[in-house]
């Protein structure tokens, strides 16, 4: 029988041991982490890139308004902790700079009732503003800084909108209730949305589930390169508080607004001056039309305007399809310039960003079962139509 002496048990041990712990250092390749150690994944420093390069471009907007000023619900945010003026009230919300001469791109909104303006900066930057034009059909606004005084100007770039995707990644930047450089993500939810603007709509709107709210208005929504895809203008909520479905107006239009702002301080956009209906499959069934024609039912045409000019027809009477009233016998518009007409939004969104006052349009509508062409010079849109 094998004995050990007490030295040599003690030697045997040690020797195991030491064994041990090389085995284990062999077998485990991939030591396990641990709560702490510092671990960025793909998407973690994709967005921080993305913070990182954009933040300096984005800015807060303080609004100087009068005290009985009538702002709308949503934004910007009115901060009851900032100091106010017996006949001032302070508004918040956002912007981005757009070129290198100081040009800030925000909503009109934003801006609309200011007394003053100053622009913050993510450095804490501030410098007083002067506005450079408005587009509030569209909610494009331009105000500007002087360029010499900010030490890094990197303007934000703007994509292409209309290669925007439903399910892309969509960054939201900007000041939500005051809390200055907020990232929020989603995706983009739809695109070709409208959003009414008192008497007329903006076409071409990106929805997105990215959280914003009161104070992000103005501020950009960014792609997953950084690129500014649209400005972030309104969310629908019953609270007045993010509930996923927030709209921007498209990039495309953006800087369409921007650059006239920049050159005229105005912009002009086209009017045709119709009231129209998309004509949906059942209401051409109805109507005793190939269910998968499109186009626009007029409804009514203004008079005076450059359609009533050019001929063109309204709605001669009502009738009802699956219970409710449409107005029927006037023109179908169903091409411009050679364009497919699917809904109304595709005729607005043309005449929006591919036309101007004093252009001529080629509309080819359906009448009385005839398809004819007329040509319409449109005019630029009234102050008030009535």
């Amino acid at each position: 029988m094998l004995r050990l002496s007490r030295a040599g048990l003690s030697a045997l041990i040690i020797v195991t041991l030491i064994f041990g712990v090389m085995l284990g250092s062999i077998f485990s390749s991939a030591p396990a982490r641990v709560q702490g150690q510092d671990f960025v994944d793909d998407e973690t420093s994709l967005l921080q890139r993305i913070y990182t390069q954009a933040s300096p471009s984005v800015v807060a907007l303080e609004v100087r308004v009068p005290a009985d000023a009538q702002m709308r619900s949503l934004m910007p945010f009115v901060d009851p902790n900032l100091p106010t003026e017996p006949r001032f009230r302070i508004a918040q919300g956002s912007g981005f700079l757009y070129d290198n001469e100081g040009h800030i791109v925000t909503n009109n909104h934003v801006i609309e009732q200011a007394d003053r303006v100053t622009v913050i900066f993510s450095d804490g930057l501030r410098l007083p503003a002067t506005i450079v034009g408005t587009a509030p059909d569209a909610d494009i606004a331009v105000v500007k800084v002087d360029p010499t005084q900010i030490a890094e100007l990197t303007p934000l770039t703007l994509a292409d909108s209309d290669q925007v995707r439903v399910g892309e990644r969509a960054i939201a930047m900007g000041n939500p209730f005051g809390l200055n450089n907020t990232m929020t993500q989603g995706i983009v939810s739809a695109i070709g949305r409208s959003l009414r603007q008192q008497q007329f709509s903006i076409p071409q709107i990106i929805q997105t589930d990215a959280a914003i709210n009161p104070g992000n208005s103005g501020g950009p929504l960014l792609n997953n390169r950084g690129e500014v895809i649209g400005v972030n203008t309104a969310i629908r909520s019953n609270v007045e508080q993010s509930a996923g479905i927030g709209f921007a107006v498209p990039s495309n239009i953006v800087k369409l607004m921007a650059d006239q702002l920049i050159a005229t301080g105005k912009v002009e956009h086209s009017y045709l001056g119709i009231t129209g209906t998309t004509l949906t499959s059942n209401i051409a069934e109805a109507l005793g039309l190939d269910f998968r024609l499109t186009g626009v039912l007029v409804n009514s045409v203004v008079t005076g305007g450059p359609a009533s000019t050019a001929g063109l027809r309204g709605a001669t009477r009502e009738q009802s399809i699956d219970g409710e009233p449409v107005p029927v016998g006037g023109d179908i518009i169903t091409e411009i310039d050679g364009m497919k007409i699917k809904v109304f939004e595709d005729l607005l969104g043309y005449l929006f960003t591919r036309t101007k006052p004093g252009d001529e349009v080629t509309l080819t509508i359906l009448r009385d079962g005839e398809t004819i062409q007329v040509t319409v010079r449109l005019a630029p849109r009234p102050a008030q139509v009535r």
